[in-house]
């Protein structure tokens, strides 16, 4: 599923119109953006939660030339299904 089936869906099911949900959905995707970039976590009961971790610095390889290179650390969004999701997945 895309992003344009996400929104056909939610407005079918919500009853609104897609211009509507097309809103709904960017306003919930920046508020889970902003909160994950001042650091915080979004916790959605019965889906699951997204975080940020850090991730160390590392010695990786060119796969061209096979020289060492250098990867800095990073910060990366992390999603961890909660109960619900993943009884309703099995």
């Amino acid at each position: 599923m895309n992003k344009s089936e996400l929104i056909e869906h939610i407005a079918k099911h919500a009853d609104i119109s897609k211009a509507a949900a097309t809103r709904a959905l960017e306003a919930t995707i920046g508020a889970v953006k902003t909160t994950l970039k001042k650091g915080g976590t979004v916790s959605l009961v019965g889906f699951g939660t997204f975080a940020v971790t850090k991730r160390a610095s590392r010695t990786g390889r060119n796969p061209r030339t096979g020289a060492a290179i250098k990867i800095k650390s990073a910060k990366v969004p992390k999603f961890r299904p909660g109960k619900a999701l993943k009884d309703a997945l099995n």
